[in-house]
């Protein structure tokens, strides 16, 4: 099962501080067990390397990102191994969206179902003209069961998360941009806008980042009192790290600061 893991997806530093990691099970890259186990150790490798900021996640399979659950795998199992299988979509998923740096779903192609749920795991998306995005499990008498259900209204609200979901339609890449649902559009190269775009994440303080994007996240879930609290807490955090007091003293020193 490792070397299958290995297969579908691989990983290479394209340059400092950024990770590419590809999906590559022809030929729509379902999310199969040896697919999922391939995310984890993409993740294992970023973390062991210390030093990644941006991960930019994409696919070499033209037409699709991600087409979804292993629909042939669902149909074999018991519905023990049902949940097993969630489970281990949602720990893909979960561990994803709570990494130590930035990540970035690069989609030119189907985003369906779960598929879409681990793009919108991943911190940004970048879309391409022939993205299509959605989350069609009613189709199939089930509701998206890795996230989708929550991390889709958060992006794009309630209405439009509703839409989305209970007609099983497939977004375009322009609507899609429209709703919030993905963050930039590319009539070029999807890949190549999504490292442009990891280029310029590379550069600044990636504890600052990390600091913004929980921030960020916190405001949906906290009313503004406590969310304006928690932004005091990570301020506080980041001068004790000491990233604040370099990023402070560059500007003073008119120098180019030194992150970690």
């Amino acid at each position: 099962m490792a070397d299958q893991a290995h297969e579908v997806v691989t990983w290479q530093s394209t340059s400092p501080g950024i990770l590419a990691v590809t999906l590559q099970r022809p030929p729509a890259n379902a999310l199969g067990i040896p697919l999922l186990d391939g995310l984890h150790l993409a993740m294992d490798a970023a973390e062991k390397a210390g030093d990644v900021k941006v991960m930019v996640l994409s696919s070499a399979n033209p037409g699709f990102f991600a087409a979804g659950a292993d629909i042939k795998h669902l149909s074999s199992i018991d519905a023990q191994s049902f949940t097993a299988y969630g489970d281990k979509m949602r720990e893909v998923n979960d561990r994803l969206a709570a990494s130590p740096w930035i990540s970035i779903a690069a989609i030119d192609g189907v985003a369906l179902g779960g598929g879409l749920e681990l793009a919108m795991a991943c911190t940004l998306r970048v879309a391409g003209p022939n993205g299509r995005f959605g989350l069609p499990e009613v189709k199939l008498g089930l509701i998206p069961g890795a996230g989708g259900t929550q991390r889709l209204p958060r992006l794009v609200g309630r209405g439009r998360a509703l839409d989305i979901m209970l007609t099983a339609r497939q977004v375009p890449a322009d609507e899609a941009y429209r709703i919030g649902l993905v963050d930039r559009l590319t009539d070029g190269d999807v890949v190549a806008a999504a490292n442009e775009f990891a280029d310029r994440l590379v550069g600044p303080s990636l504890p600052a980042q990390l600091s913004v994007v929980r921030t960020v996240d916190a405001a949906f879930d906290l009313p503004l009192e406590q969310g304006a609290r928690y932004e005091v807490e990570q301020i506080q955090a980041l001068f004790e790290d000491g990233e604040a007091a370099e990023g402070i003293r560059a500007f003073v020193d008119k120098r180019k600061p030194q992150f970690r």
